[in-house]
């Protein structure tokens, strides 16, 4: 029988539990130091990136304040940036290409719950991953929901709101995101 950790890291129904508590306090610890160390290095930062993140590519900035829920399920590619004040809810993996630029406040969310009401009063909680792939730019104040797919190259307009997949040099914006233009 799985564990409650190893169904939520499968994006299966899970209820938090004691195990999963302690990942998420974990993450709070390693998030009030990393948030204090803004003014340190970015050397010493981007240690402070790989202790906790599954990956970190050469050259990985996040200013902060930044949050996660773990932490340890967040794939970052090289050259990537996240301003100011941006949140991660990883509760399954969250991948991030390669030099893609993300604005502030930008809220990625991997972390999903029930449609069904008597689902939620049983505190059923599960994820979808979210991938978004090389050289994107995420506008300030966008939201990236659960299962969601960003392809290479695409734009994400400042304030969108992104419920499905967002095609390889794609131009979205609004609420919900809406394709603007296509280079493809």
């Amino acid at each position: 029988m799985k564990s409650e950790k190893q169904k939520m890291l499968a994006g299966e129904h899970y209820r938090p539990d004691a195990e999963i508590a302690i990942d998420a306090a974990a993450a709070a610890d390693w998030m009030a130091r990393y948030n204090a160390a803004s003014t340190r290095p970015a050397a010493e930062r981007l240690v402070m990136l790989r202790e906790r993140f599954a990956e970190v590519g050469d050259g990985v900035v996040i200013r902060s304040p930044f949050f996660c829920d773990f932490g340890f399920n967040i794939r970052i590619g090289a050259g990537a940036f996240m301003n100011f004040n941006c949140v991660i809810l990883d509760i399954c993996e969250v991948t991030i290409g390669a030099r893609t630029q993300i604005g502030p406040a930008v809220q990625i969310l991997a972390a999903d719950h029930p449609r069904d009401p008597a689902q939620r009063r049983d505190f059923l909680e599960f994820g979808r991953p979210v991938t978004i792939g090389e050289d994107v730019w995420i506008g300030g104040g966008a939201l990236i929901l659960p299962g969601v797919t960003v392809g290479d190259g695409a734009i994400i307009g400042a304030g969108a709101v992104v419920t499905r997949d967002v095609a390889t040099g794609a131009t979205v914006a609004g609420v919900p995101a809406r394709v603007v233009s296509s280079s493809g």
